[in-house]
């Protein structure tokens, strides 16, 4: 498919574009890919320049004290680089590799509806976040339930909280308490 007929929902998010780095035009790399420099195994980047996704192609990169700096080609000075500071680094999601049956990407997951094997309604997956031991999902329901939650946080922990994922009926069925 052609860029420029995808979606914002067709690109994924690997990073952003933090500071500039001196005069020529480098900038720093905030990487959201596991290991940092993973984020330049995938060319080209789309970047979100003044509203629009945008093909650039990084000239070089190196790692910089415990960060990371790229120059975009075609970027040479300061003052064209701070255009970019802040701007997402994306791209097409066609471009991640397959995964393993059961294995799923965080985009995959972002607003399933999360029901309790006895079908209680826990909400929808609004986020999720990585602690040292485990994923966990943050479930937001749409009001306040019955047990006065508007907000859970679930461990994704397959076949002990999380026993089943429906991407095409959109649902995580999880044997989870309602009132935790």
């Amino acid at each position: 498919m052609e860029l420029s007929l995808l979606s914002e929902k067709d690109f994924i998010v690997l990073g952003k574009f933090g500071a500039v780095y001196g005069i020529n035009g480098w900038l720093k790399i905030n990487s959201y890919t596991d290991i940092p420099e993973g984020i330049f195994d995938y060319t080209p980047w789309q970047v979100k320049f003044q509203g629009n996704w945008q093909p650039m192609q990084v000239s070089s990169w190196k790692r910089h004290s415990n960060s990371l700096i790229a120059k975009l080609t075609g970027v040479n000075d300061r003052d064209l680089a701070q255009q970019y500071v802040n701007a997402d680094i994306a791209v097409p999601a066609t471009a991640l590799p397959a995964l393993d049956e059961g294995d799923f990407y965080w985009k995959d997951l972002m607003g399933l509806t999360v029901v309790t094997e006895q079908g209680y309604n826990l909400g929808e997956v609004t986020d999720l976040m990585e602690t040292g031991s485990n994923d966990v999902l943050v479930v937001k329901a749409n009001r306040t339930d019955a047990f006065g939650k508007s907000e859970r946080l679930i461990p994704y922990l397959n076949d002990t909280v999380v026993k089943q994922v429906d991407l095409a009926a959109k649902q995580i069925l999880v044997d989870w308490d309602p009132a935790f």
